[in-house]
């Protein structure tokens, strides 16, 4: 009688051990999966705002370079208006 019982107790504490691990694999499963989503969400996160940093700088860069065309413009435009006066006033002296 007493191993009977024995055995019953020890089938009982094993099927507990068993639905209690069948449990705790479930929700080990179930953390992993919310972990991949939350890496994926970060992930996803991080590439829009590398995008967004990425179109930023290249609009910086494209404002840059229409400024420095411009001023060399400005710059060339300038110095060719003083070499126009430059070479007229030596021809009005030359005369």
């Amino acid at each position: 009688m007493r191993k009977i019982i024995l055995a019953a107790a020890i089938a009982t504490s094993a099927l507990g051990l068993a639905a209690c691990s069948e449990k705790t694999e479930t929700e080990t499963g179930e953390a992993v999966d919310a972990m991949a989503a939350d890496a994926e969400t970060n992930v996803d996160a991080a590439g829009a705002a590398i995008e967004d940093a990425a179109d930023e700088t290249a609009n910086n860069v494209e404002r840059a370079a229409d400024g420095a065309a411009a001023t060399a413009e400005q710059t060339a435009d300038e110095v060719g208006a003083e070499a126009e006066q430059v070479a007229n006033e030596a021809e009005a002296a030359a005369e």
